[in-house]
C-alpha cells in the first residue's frame, strides 16, 4: 500500500513534499529516472530541478548527445551547479551554448575529452557563466588562446582551470587569463607544449592564490620561469614538473627558500637534480608527502638520508631508476620519522643495488600498503616472503625471469607477461 503505483499511495499522503524532495536529492541519476516512471506524483518529485544540481554523465558517455544537454539544462536551470561531461564525444559548441543560457549558476563543468568543442564554448560560457569557478577543458585539442582571453573577461571568479594537452595555447593565452582571474588555485598545463618561461612569469607575477601546478611535459620550461612561480606563489602545495628535463637544483633551492607549504612534488626525468638541491629542499619543506624522483639518476642514500631526518609526513615516495639507491638509504629511511605510521607506496623498481636487506630494513612501516621491485635482480622470492609475515596486507609487485625455458603446449610456447604479478 504505502508504495502503490497510485499517486493516493500513503507515502505521498503521509509526508509533505518538501521532505519528499529531500529524500529524493539523495539519489543518482539512474534512480531518479526509474522513480520518475513510478507514478505521476513521483515523476513531478523526481525531475524537479533541486534534484538535478549535480550531475555526472561520464557513465553514459556514448549515448550522451548534444540534444541530451539542452534538455537537462532546460529542466535543471539554475538549479543545476556541478555538471560532468568527461569523455562526451557528441557534445558540440551548440549544445554547451544552451546549456549556458539556461544554467548561469553553474559553478563545476568537466568538459576533459570533449574533443567536438571549440572556442566558442568558452565564448558562451564567458557570456552567461559569470559564477563558475572549477572548469576541465583537458584534450580539447581545439582551445586556442581565444578561449583563455573570453574566460579572463567573463569568469573572474575561476579558481580551477585545466587545458592539459590544449597543445595550441601559448603564453599570450594565459597572460589574458591571468590577468582577469587573479584568484586561480589550480593550473594545469600539462602537454602545453608551445609554453615558454614567459607564460609562467605572468602566472608568477598574478597568482598570489596558486595551490597546485602541473607544467608535466612542458619541455620548453626552465629555472628562469619555475623560479618566477616560487617567488610569486608562497601558498605552493602540489608542482609537477615531471619531464622538463631543463630544470636543476635552482629549482629545488627556490622551492625550499619561498614555498613551505610544499605537499606534492612530481619531478619525474629531471636528470640534472642532485643531492644538493634536495637537500635544501628537505630542510626546509617539512610538510612534503608525496614525491616522484623516477629517472632522477644523480640522487644518492644522501637524499634519503635527508628525507628521514626533515621530513616525518612522507606517504608516497617514487625512486624508480634511481640506480645509485643501496640498502643503506633504504635502512635510513625506514628508521627516518615518517616509516613507522606514515610511509605508504614505496616504488624501487629497476634499483640494481638494491637487495633483501632493504625489505628487512622496511618491516616496520606499518602503513605500507605497496612496494615496487620489478627488474630488482638482487631480490628474492624468499625475501618477499620475510617481508610479508611481519606486513601480511602488502602489495609487492615484482617480476622473476624463469629460470628456464618453459615447456611448449600443444607446439605453440607459452608466453609470460612482465606486468604487475601480485606475489
Amino acid at each position: 500500500q504505502m508504495f502503490s503505483n497510485n499517486d493516493e499511495a500513503v507515502i505521498n499522503k503521509k509526508l509533505p513534499k518538501e521532505l519528499l524532495l529531500r529524500i529524493f536529492s539523495f539519489l543518482d541519476v539512474v534512480t531518479l529516472c526509474r522513480c520518475a516512471q513510478v507514478s505521476r506524483a513521483w515523476n513531478v518529485l523526481a525531475l524537479d530541478g533541486s534534484n538535478w544540481q549535480r550531475i555526472d554523465l561520464f557513465d553514459f558517455q556514448r549515448d550522451i548527445e548534444g540534444r541530451v544537454v539542452e534538455n537537462i539544462s532546460k529542466r535543471c536551470g539554475g538549479f543545476l551547479r556541478k555538471l560532468s561531461l568527461r569523455g562526451c564525444l557528441g557534445v558540440g559548441d551548440n549544445a554547451l551554448r544552451t546549456f549556458a543560457q539556461n544554467c548561469r549558476n553553474i559553478e563545476v563543468l568537466n568538459l576533459n575529452g570533449c574533443t567536438k568543442i571549440t572556442d566558442a564554448t568558452c565564448t558562451s560560457l564567458s557570456k552567461f557563466c559569470s559564477k563558475l569557478r572549477h572548469l576541465d577543458l583537458a584534450s580539447c585539442t581545439s582551445i586556442t588562446n581565444l578561449s583563455l582571453k573570453a574566460l579572463s573577461e567573463g569568469c573572474p571568479l575561476l579558481e580551477q582551470l585545466n587545458i592539459s594537452w590544449c597543445d595550441q595555447v601559448t603564453k599570450d593565452g594565459v597572460q589574458a587569463l591571468v590577468r582577469g582571474c587573479g584568484g586561480l588555485r589550480a593550473l594545469f598545463l600539462k602537454g602545453c607544449t608551445q609554453l615558454e618561461d614567459e607564460a609562467l612569469k605572468y602566472i608568477g607575477a598574478h597568482c598570489p592564490e596558486l595551490v597546485t601546478l602541473n607544467l608535466q611535459t612542458c619541455l620548453q620550461i626552465t629555472d628562469d620561469g619555475l623560479i618566477t612561480i616560487c617567488r610569486g606563489c608562497h601558498k605552493l602545495q602540489s608542482l609537477c614538473a615531471s619531464g622538463c628535463s631543463n630544470i636543476t637544483d635552482a629549482i629545488l633551492n627556490a622551492l625550499g627558500q619561498n614555498c613551505p607549504r610544499l605537499r606534492i612534488l612530481e619531478v619525474a626525468r629531471c636528470s640534472q637534480l642532485t643531492d644538493v638541491g634536495f637537500t635544501t629542499l628537505a630542510r626546509n619543506c617539512h610538510e612534503l608527502e608525496k614525491m616522484d624522483l623516477e629517472e632522477c639518476v644523480q640522487i644518492t642514500d644522501s637524499t634519503l638520508i635527508q628525507l628521514s631526518i626533515h621530513c616525518p609526513r612522507l606517504q608516497v615516495l617514487s625512486l624508480s631508476h634511481c640506480e645509485l639507491i643501496t640498502d643503506d638509504g633504504i635502512r635510513h629511511l625506514g628508521n627516518g620519522a615518517c616509516a613507522h605510521d606514515r610511509l605508504e607506496v614505496i616504488e624501487l623498481d629497476n634499483c640494481p643495488l638494491i637487495t633483501d636487506a632493504s625489505l628487512e630494513h622496511l618491516k616496520s612501516c606499518h602503513s605500507l600498503e605497496r612496494i615496487e621491485l620489478y627488474d630488482c635482480q638482487q631480490i628474492t622470492r624468499a625475501g618477499i616472503k620475510r617481508l610479508r609475515t611481519h606486513l601480511p596486507n602488502i602489495k609487492v609487485h615484482a617480476y622473476f625471469a624463469p629460470v628456464t625455458p618453459p615447456p611448449s603446449v600443444g607446439g605453440s610456447r607459452q608466453r609470460f607477461c612482465r606486468c604487475c604479478i601480485i606475489l
